[in-house]
């Protein structure tokens, strides 16, 4: 077994920050259809921002971690840029 850490990473953008210590990032994927087309595919996820930095419509890194709630099991790592 190799010592390497596989966590894995997403970007995305933010679209509400009205929890306390919780995000809501909105995800784009593309994924490709057995027809050979790129079809995107739109996921939200919950993520933890413990210093409470990010706000609406920024783009944000995202770690996975271990689970912190039901619903979050994702981690902010930076904000990249603002969506505008």
């Amino acid at each position: 077994m190799s010592s390497k850490n596989l966590t894995r990473t997403m970007s995305g953008v933010v679209l509400s920050v009205k929890a306390s210590k919780t995000i809501t990032v909105q995800v784009e994927q593309l994924v490709k259809h057995k027809i050979g087309k790129f079809i995107k595919r739109n996921r939200k996820i919950q993520a933890h921002d413990e210093s409470q930095i990010a706000k609406v419509g920024d783009v944000v890194e995202l770690k996975e971690c271990k689970p912190i709630s039901k619903t979050k099991s994702w981690q902010l790592v930076s904000v990249t840029g603002n969506g505008e």
